[in-house]
């Protein structure tokens, strides 16, 4: 209902602007309150447990869990995208399914971006562009008949067999968007960090989608600057002592004797 409540409102919106209606009928509408769907947050292991279970597709099974490209800028990665000397992956272009055809556009929200490669996925990016021929232009990860790698006949081919000899539910490849924002948390990733990651639009939405990530990140803050205090106080403790000088006290036993 949001989806289509949104839609019209944005065509509303032109027709207001072109001067065919006064007023948006649709600005302020009330809307019953959103049920977002469960998210799946994988670790470490059954990322790689799902990899493992997806064979040959295992890379971009890992670019999905730790970088956090949307499917269609996965399936719109091409070879000169990736710069293994600097570890960036150049996000340009995504591919979306419009009835029925693949077709090229701009990332969500227009976001390009440049995102980090974790350094372990190096071996394998560059096994990947080999395979390629290091053709620039040449799509990373092709279908196994050329052209794009569509979501649906991935995930019926390889994913949803894969997910579930791994004994993992409710995830899809899209979802290990939400895997990456949870391990980069943990790893300590700010806000900024994970919206520039993620390609959001703007810091309140890594927000709103990722609240409870930072949540617990806060316990974790809370904690850490507990050892900081007491690591300061026992340093001031250390520090606040008077020294003496071993030729001073040398003089002070000869005194006393």
């Amino acid at each position: 209902m949001h989806y289509i409540h949104r839609v019209l409102a944005l065509a509303l919106k032109y027709a207001v602007l072109d001067g065919r209606l006064s007023r948006n009928p649709a600005a302020g509408v009330p809307l019953p309150r959103a049920t977002a769907r469960p998210k799946v947050f994988l670790t470490h292991a059954q990322v790689q447990q799902l990899a493992d279970e997806c064979g040959e597709y295992a890379t971009p099974i890992y670019v999905l869990g730790y970088i956090g490209l949307r499917w269609g800028e996965v399936a719109a990665l091409r070879v000169r995208d990736v710069d293994l000397m600097r570890r960036r992956r150049h996000i340009e272009q995504a591919m979306a399914e419009v009835k029925g055809r693949a077709e090229l556009g701009t990332p969500k929200d227009h976001e390009r971006r440049s995102v980090p490669i974790p350094e372990f996925l190096l071996t394998d990016l560059e096994k990947a562009i080999a395979a390629r021929g290091h053709r620039p232009d040449d799509l990373l990860f092709p279908a196994p008949e050329g052209g794009f790698l569509r979501n649906g006949n991935f995930r019926k081919r390889v994913f949803d067999a894969a997910a579930k000899r791994a004994g993992i539910v409710g995830v899809t490849p899209h979802g290990l968007r939400h895997t990456a924002a949870s391990l980069a948390v943990q790893a300590g990733a700010s806000v900024l960090a994970v919206c520039r990651m993620l390609g959001h639009s703007s810091p309140k939405v890594t927000l709103e989608v990722y609240a409870k990530l930072f949540d617990d990140d806060l316990d974790t803050l809370a904690s850490r600057l507990h050892t900081a205090t007491i690591t300061s106080d026992a340093d001031q403790v250390r520090t606040n002592r008077r020294v003496i000088m071993l030729p001073e006290r040398a003089a002070s036993g000869r005194d006393a004797v």
